[in-house]
């Protein structure tokens, strides 16, 4: 949208991509933080490189795409597709450097204390270690190796996405013995369906225990794949492929086929990232950077094990407890007690859910029990992300074949769960149930399930209302909130929203939700504006809002000119951030509060002073461009009083976190806050024991509204 606003200035946003840069950075730093225990120290490292890849396929893919297409229209912070390219690769090196000085200098020497060792190279085995790792090669590896020459006959082979690979230069073993060389190349990939991490038996139960790298025993034992060659050298190597890609749903026949033949090309998609050993010889060097066709400031070599997301199984490994936190388990939800009748229960008033604290059973619980309830007639829900075994799924299907009307909207362009999605929505029509895949051009992000029950006073419909998707491992690692009602101004609402998803039905008006793309836009700029116009008559004005990611400029504006007015803007943003803090005359008034903790921080709650008047809102919905004018996204008001207070606790305890918080500096750099001096405030942990204490019922913090002193909250 075209803005005159005095605010429209490049140099009062960041770049989109070099933001995100900086949240993998902060996720990095808790890895570099010798106060967390050592493992959850190699979950942050495997975190970061995992961001790292789907960012790679992704955002880089996509300008990537721009560079080819001559698109040359700037950015918010007024940069070209190719100026982001190359601050993005400065960036990275710079990320990718500290990543392997964290595990080489600092965890690696840190695990070896612990009696955990994983070795270098081969050259660290006893020569009984090296005789049982040659036979679990031949016993265990062997059989699944694929070796691939090239040559005139054996073109190269495709080399898929993200798949970690050994390359090899050979040679004759005739020619070598005559003195006339002509090396030949050859590739192997590393099996992913095999452990990536060896366990080598010790000596005696003093050693450590002891592992070795699943590339490192393939290339040990090289020759035997090649027989009668001259193994000259070999490193292994991963390429990053586009994954993204476009669909024209007007044109589409049959969408769910369509996604289905577009998921098979992202395995030939351009490659845009190599990764190599950084010792690799410069001709076979040279052999991947021709044969893949990339640019030099591309390929990235690499200090050490390439791919470092496989230090997530090593987080789990056994007997080492003292190494990780200890594991959290989430709180019953006091409103609803355990076998109870949970629509029994949202009739007395609504309900506020605060994930993974409190347990996500409620939410599996209400689609489970509407299931089998024989007074309700309909089920209505939307699934973005959902978990491999899926009870949510299993109930729906089940109310199907009890002969109850079950609308399901699952959307097949959640990306990198597509085929994951694609496989849901069959099943649930083989059960019998009405699957939609959503709007054209749109995706439909939006969290909302709808039960219709028939009672002895009418037809009654129950809601619930989320900020997290319906899926029940992620809700123990995600923090979330959600809300179950009864209230028929909400059930008129969700009745509309499905009947808008399904058909051509568009409502004359809302009654409390506010639904994207139309609406939510023109909501916020409003409620933003409001407390704008309240500054400069001079009442109370304040807006707290926490999401994500901002990175919408229209909005961002509209908080520069909130605090160019007196507004005091508090902002809590786990992710991409384009607004400037610290600002004279624009944004001196805004402070940034980025958490990153145990728990992915994924709630968005908003709050508006109002001069007194506050209201409060939750919703499914970033401030980004994406989620206002390309996706279906749902905000709701709180207005239950109780629930209010609760809402409110949340947020004060995250704005006054020292512990995890991270503050966005005039710069553009993220400190941690100086703890000297002050009670520790971990919100992530003040949260979990807040949560046991309402179970125990005892006196909480949360009704006090004061704070618990806590420890650091680890990782």
């Amino acid at each position: 949208m075209e803005t005159t606003s005095i605010f429209d200035r490049p140099e009062y946003f960041e770049n989109r991509e070099l933001s995100w840069l900086k949240f993998n950075a902060r996720v990095l730093n808790e890895a570099r933080d010798k106060s967390i225990p050592l493992l959850e120290r190699l979950k942050f490292l495997s975190i970061t490189s995992s961001n790292l890849d789907e960012f790679f396929m992704v955002r880089v893919a996509s300008l990537k795409d721009m560079v080819h297409a001559k698109y040359k229209k700037k950015d918010i912070a007024g940069m070209t597709a190719k100026e982001q390219l190359e601050a993005i690769n400065a960036d990275t090196r710079k990320l990718v450097e500290l990543q392997y000085s964290t595990y080489n200098r600092s965890l690696i020497p840190a695990l070896r204390t612990q009696g955990i060792v994983i070795l270098d190279s081969c050259e660290e085995l006893t020569k009984e270690q090296s005789e049982y790792v040659d036979q679990y090669f031949m016993e265990n590896v062997y059989p699944v190796l694929t070796p691939m020459a090239v040559d005139a006959s054996r073109p190269f082979p495709l080399i898929r996405n993200k798949t970690l690979n050994i390359a090899a230069l050979l040679s004759d073993r005739k020619e070598t013995e005559g003195g006339k060389i002509k090396p030949e190349f050859a590739t192997v990939q590393v099996p992913s369906v095999l452990p990536r991490f060896i366990p080598i038996p010790p000596g005696n139960e003093q050693e450590p225990k002891t592992f070795l790298l699943l590339e490192q025993v393939i290339a040990k034992n090289l020759h035997h794949l090649f027989l009668d060659k001259d193994i000259l050298c070999a490193y292994p190597y991963r390429v990053m492929r586009n994954a993204d890609f476009n669909i024209d749903e007007d044109e589409a026949e049959d969408l769910l086929k369509e996604i289905e033949s577009k998921l098979k090309q992202r395995q030939w998609g351009e490659v845009i990232r190599l990764e190599v050993d950084e010792k690799v010889e410069k001709k076979l060097l040279k052999i991947l950077k021709e044969s893949f066709q990339i640019a030099q400031e591309d390929i990235y070599k690499i200090p050490g094990p390439i791919d470092l997301t496989f230090l997530m199984k090593l987080y789990g490994l056994e007997g080492y407890e003292h190494l990780r936190n200890v594991p959290y388990k989430p709180q019953p939800v006091p409103e609803i007690p355990k076998h109870s009748d949970i629509f029994e229960q949202i009739k007395k008033g609504d309900i506020l859910l605060h994930h993974p604290y409190q347990t996500f059973e409620p939410v599996v619980d209400f689609i489970r029990q509407a299931s089998v309830d024989p007074d309700v007639l309909a089920i209505k829900q939307t699934l973005y992300r959902v978990s491999g075994n899926s009870p949510i799924i299993a109930s729906l299907a089940q109310a199907a074949e009890n002969g109850k009307q079950v609308t399901v909207l699952v959307e097949l362009k959640a990306r990198f769960d597509e085929e994951h999605n694609i496989v849901w929505a069959k099943k649930l029509e083989k059960a019998g149930c009405h699957v939609i895949y959503g709007l054209v051009g749109l995706k439909t992000h939006s969290k909302i399930a709808l039960v219709v029950r028939k009672e002895e006073d009418g037809i009654r419909r129950y809601v619930h209302l989320g900020t997290g998707n319906y899926n029940d491992s992620t809700a123990k690692l995600y923090t979330d909130t959600g809300m179950f009602t009864c209230a028929e101004s909400y059930g008129e609402d969700a009745t509309a929203v499905f009947n808008m998803l399904s058909g051509y039905s568009e409502p004359k008006h809302w009654n409390r939700l506010v639904v994207a793309p139309i609406w939510l836009r023109k909501k916020f700029l409003y409620l933003i504006k409001r407390e704008t116009e309240h500054a400069k008559a001079g009442k109370e004005a304040h807006i707290i809002a926490k999401m994500n990611s901002l990175c919408d400029k229209e909005i961002i504006e509209a908080l520069y000119e909130a605090s160019a007015a007196g507004v005091r803007v508090e902002l809590i943003i786990r992710g991409i951030c384009c607004l400037k803090t610290g600002i004279l005359g624009v944004s001196e008034h805004i402070c940034v509060h980025s958490i990153v903790g145990n728990f992915l921080e994924h709630s968005r709650i908003f709050y508006f002073q109002n001069d007194g008047f506050e209201e409060y809102y939750m919703g499914s919905a970033d401030w980004m461009p994406r989620n206002l004018d390309r996706r279906v996204e749902i905000m709701f008001p709180v207005e239950d009083e109780t629930l209010k207070e609760k809402v409110r606790h949340i947020l004060d305890v995250q704005l006054a976190d020292n512990v995890k918080a991270h503050i966005l500096q005039p710069d553009g750099t993220y400190e941690k806050i100086d703890k000297r001096g002050k009670i520790l405030v971990g919100s992530q942990m003040q949260f979990c024991e807040e949560a046991k204490c309402i179970v125990n019922k005892k006196t909480t913090a949360q009704q006090e509204r004061v704070f618990i002193p806590a420890e650091p909250v680890q990782g």
